[in-house]
C-alpha cells in the first residue's frame, strides 16, 4: 500500500515463504519472515527455501511428534538458519491445536485477551509527512507509535513529534545504525521521555549496549542481538538492555520464544512482540503468542489492511477503537482462514515433501 523505510533502505513490497503441514485431516501454516535481501538479518527467502526443502523437511515428514514442543529439538542438527527453523515448528504449533479442536493461546499458554496495538513507521521523506501518517494511525486508534530513526534523521523528527503529540507514548528503533562513538548523539534522545530506542548499535552486540545503557536514562531494547534464550540470558546478566522485544519468527519458533519470555519475566523485565512486516498468517501467530503474561507493552502487531492491499487470511486482523487487536477465534489453530485462491495468485514457486 505505501513503501516502508528503515535505516537499511525502503522496501515497495514483500516475498514470503510459507509452509503448509499436514497430518490428521487438517493443515498447520507457517510462515517464515526473512526478507529477500540479507540487510536485517544473513537469512533471506531463497536461503530460508534452501534450508526447508533440503534439510528441515527431511527432519519432520513422516515423523510422528507427540507435541509440538518436540519439533525444535528435531531441528537442532541445522545450526542457524532460526527463521527457516520457526516457519516448521510454528506451523506444527498452528497443526496440533487444531488437531486437538483448541485455538494456539491456549497451547502456549496465554490468555486469548485482546492485545494492546503500537504501530511502527518508517523513515518519511519529510517531518511534515511523518507527522502526517502519525496523525493518521493514532487516528486508527493505535496505542503507541515507533518510529525508525537513522543518523541524520533522530533528533529532529522526534523532537517534531513530541512538540505535536505530547506525551503520546513513543519509542524509536534504529536497527543497529548507530555505534559507541555516537553516545552523545543517542544520548540526546533523553530528554524526550521515550518509552525505549529499540537495537542503536550493532546487531550481534551486547558489551556495547551494556556500555550505552549505563549512559542513558532511556531504557534499551534489544531485537536483532536476541537470537536466542541463552543470549537473552547474557544480555540480562550484563543489563544491556532493560526491554526485550520478541518475535518468534526470528527466534525460531515458539519453544524458544516461551523459554527467552520465561526468563524476562523471572528477572522483571518487560517483553513486547515485534513485527516483521507479516502476512496475515505470520500475524496471527504474532497475536496468540502476545497474550502471555509478560507481553507488558504495546506490539507491533497491526491491522492487516495497514500493510497489504489484499492479505492471505480472512477475516482479516483489525484494529479496535481503543487500540487492541482481538485475537483471531472463527476456528482452532490460529483461528483465521487462509483464502487459497489469493495465496495461489501470489505464488512464485511451489514444492511438496510427502513421506511417500
Amino acid at each position: 500500500m505505501r513503501f516502508f523505510e528503515t535505516s537499511f533502505g525502503r522496501s515497495y513490497d514483500r516475498t514470503f515463504v510459507l509452509v503448509r503441514l499436514r497430518g490428521g485431516g487438517v493443515d498447520g501454516w507457517g510462515e517464515a519472515v526473512a526478507d529477500a535481501d540479507p540487510y536485517y538479518s544473513s537469512e533471506t527467502t531463497e536461503t530460508v527455501w534452501h534450508i526447508l526443502t533440503e534439510f528441515l523437511a527431511p527432519l519432520v515428514v513422516g515423523r510422528t511428534f507427540a507435541e509440538p514442543a518436540d519439533v525444535w529439538p528435531a531441528l537442532a542438527r541445522v545450526r542457524g538458519h532460526n527463521m527457516a527453523k520457526a516457519a516448521v515448528e510454528m506451523a506444527a504449533w498452528d497443526l496440533h491445536a487444531k488437531q486437538l479442536g483448541v485455538p494456539l493461546w491456549r497451547l502456549l499458554g496465554g490468555s486469548g485477551a485482546p492485545v494492546a496495538s503500537g504501530v511502527s513507521i518508517g523513515i518519511q521523506d519529510s517531518i511534515e509527512q511523518l507527522e502526517d501518517r502519525v496523525a493518521a494511525e493514532r487516528a486508527d486508534g493505535y496505542q503507541r507509535i515507533k518510529i525508525k530513526i537513522k543518523p541524520g534523521w533522530d533528533l529532529a523528527p522526534v523532537e517534531w513529534l513530541r512538540a505535536r503529540f505530547g506525551a503520546m507514548p513513543l519509542m524509536a528503533d534504529a536497527n543497529a545504525a548507530y555505534t559507541l562513538a555516537d553516545t552523545d548523539r543517542v544520548g540526546a534522545l533523553d530528554q524526550f521521555d521515550l518509552m525505549m530506542i529499540e537495537q542503536p548499535l550493532g546487531y550481534d552486540d551486547l558489551l556495547d549496549h551494556a556500555t550505552l545503557q549505563r549512559a542513558l536514562r532511556t531504557p534499551l531494547c534489544l531485537d536483532e542481538s536476541i537470537v536466542s534464550p541463552r543470549v537473552a540470558e547474557m544480555a540480562l546478566r550484563e543489563q544491556a538492555c532493560r526491554i526485550i522485544n520478541i518475535k518468534p519468527g526470528r527466534m525460531g519458533g515458539f519453544l524458544e520464544s516461551r523459554r527467552v519470555h520465561d526468563l524476562c519475566e523471572q528477572a522483571a523485565v518487560p517483553v513486547w512482540h515485534g513485527g516483521m512486516l507479516e502476512s496475515g498468517i505470520g500475524r496471527a501467530h504474532n497475536l496468540h503468542l502476545s497474550t502471555l503474561p509478560n507481553f507488558r507493552l504495546p506490539g507491533d502487531i497491526a491491522a492487516s489492511r495497514r500493510y497489504y492491499a489484499e492479505d492471505l487470511i480472512e477475516p482479516p486482523i483489525e484494529v479496535s477503537p481503543d487500540g487492541t487487536v482481538p485475537v483471531p477465534s472463527d476456528g482452532p489453530g490460529i483461528g483465521v482462514a487462509v483464502d487459497h485462491d489469493r495465496v495461489a495468485r501470489a505464488t512464485l514457486r511451489h514444492t511438496e515433501i510427502s513421506s511417500s
